[in-house]
């Protein structure tokens, strides 16, 4: 064999993610964020992701178990700050029901809409149905049901009978994750404004 041409293992550096001094498994979840929001979490291979990370297939498995526990951490991420958020306003009895309805709203769609990528279009994956995701739809219900207990506490929400605080809570919080596709069609309009924007529709929705 000839010296002059030693072979590269794996891609060039260049076809992967620049260097973000992250470390691996973080570097491992941004790679399959954009991967699963760009070209499909299907059509993504662990291969794909650990080589968009800039490691071997091989070394991937060191830091994740596969494709579906990085996607249920990414699902995750999106649902357990705002959950926190929740807890400390359910908690927070000197301020209205009404702004802290609002302050969750506003909180919530900075959080969905602030990211790289369209992670809230990934719960709409036939995946995450199945019992592998049974701790990101247990996290999501427990700030559903959040909503709902603001919603009550509001005076328009105490009027309600439990049917229709039912209904009100499902098109608020329906309102909140499917907002990243209306931000995604007026991508330059700043996250701050669009989140305060939803927020006053949504306590229209509300009631209040």
């Amino acid at each position: 064999m000839g010296t002059g041409g030693a072979r590269r293992v794996g891609r060039p550096r260049a076809e992967q993610r620049p260097d973000s001094g992250l470390a691996p498994r973080d570097e491992l979840l941004a790679a399959a964020a954009e991967l699963f929001t760009v070209q499909g979490y299907g059509a993504t291979t662990t291969r794909a992701v650990a080589e968009r990370a800039g490691m071997r297939q091989a070394s991937m498995y060191h830091y994740v178990s596969g494709k579906e526990e990085l996607l249920a951490q990414l699902l995750e991420s999106t649902v357990t700050p705002s959950l926190a958020y929740a807890r400390e306003l359910l908690a927070d009895d000197a301020a209205s029901a009404e702004g802290r309805l609002w302050e969750l709203c506003r909180a919530d769609v900075e959080l969905l809409c602030g990211g790289p990528h369209n992670l809230g279009g990934l719960y709409l994956l036939p995946e995450v149905r199945s019992e592998r995701f049974a701790g990101f739809r247990a996290v999501r219900a427990e700030l559903k049901d959040a909503y709902r207990q603001l919603i009550a506490a509001t005076a328009a929400g105490g009027a309600l009978v439990k049917s229709d605080l039912d209904l009100r809570t499902d098109l608020v919080f329906g309102l909140i994750e499917g907002v990243i596709l209306v931000h995604r069609s007026d991508p330059e309009r700043p996250v701050s404004a669009f989140a305060e924007a939803t927020a006053d529709a949504a306590l229209r929705i509300a009631g209040v």
